[in-house]
């Protein structure tokens, strides 16, 4: 991460690590706090629940799968920040649970910018229109974007697919709906260096960190991740 911000010129600390702990015990995510780890994120609530409540405080929680609008309340409850807000009756939900629970989560609009249909994200011809419903909910937190990148195409498809969604950030922050600096969740075990170098703020490493084992099964590389299985 260092090397990638340095190769792109920007200041160091510019690109959070969010360790993605899904298929990983709740022991394992602690030895990660223990280490200096802040950011923990999972994609299914079954799973993160028990976690959540052996970790404990500490750590900051992330919704890094996709999120259900039957979930949502125990989504608020649970989780700091939800990177999966990919249309407008869950981001509604989202923010009725929200004002319900006194909570206001940090999210993220999804975006699928490789076009890809078996993947979530609202797609960019739409993306503007849910910011603007977002950015009006007052308990949620619109910080920024979120995408995945292509299962295919390589490192020059992970940098078009990354590059889409910043300039959809930076359309989203001269039409006032965010900083300049606003968020990006970008990259992971096999494209973070590539995200890095095209903006992001936050990248989603599992594998890389905690291997392709895990203890539940997590999948190859990006299975993991991702979190791309419906929650």
């Amino acid at each position: 991460m260092t090397r990638a911000l340095d190769r792109s010129g920007r200041s160091p600390g510019a690109a959070r690590l969010l360790a993605v702990t899904k298929g990983i015990s709740a022991d394992l995510a602690m030895e990660a706090v223990g280490l200096g780890v802040t950011d923990l994120g999972e994609s299914r609530i079954q799973e993160a629940e028990p976690k959540i409540g052996i970790v404990g405080v500490g750590p900051r929680w992330h919704l890094v799968g996709h999120l259900q609008t039957n979930k949502a309340k125990r989504a608020v409850a649970l989780f700091d920040e939800i990177h999966s807000i990919d249309s407008e009756r869950l981001a509604q939900e989202v923010a009725r649970r929200a004002a319900e629970l006194g909570r206001s989560p940090v999210v993220y609009v999804e975006v699928n910018t490789s076009g890809d249909a078996a993947k979530h994200g609202i797609p960019p011809e739409g993306a503007m229109e849910l910011t603007e419903l977002v950015a009006s909910l007052p308990p949620l937190l619109l910080v920024g974007f979120m995408t995945i990148g292509p299962l295919t195409g390589g490192a020059e498809g992970a940098r078009q697919a990354f590059r889409r969604l910043r300039g959809i950030r930076d359309d989203a922050a001269a039409r006032g709906l965010l900083p300049a600096d606003g968020g990006l969740s970008m990259g992971m075990s096999d494209d973070f260096e590539i995200a890095i170098e095209e903006g992001a703020t936050i990248v989603r490493v599992g594998s890389a960190l905690f291997g392709t084992g895990g203890t539940g099964g997590t999948g190859g590389p990006r299975g993991m991740d991702s979190g791309a299985a419906p929650e």
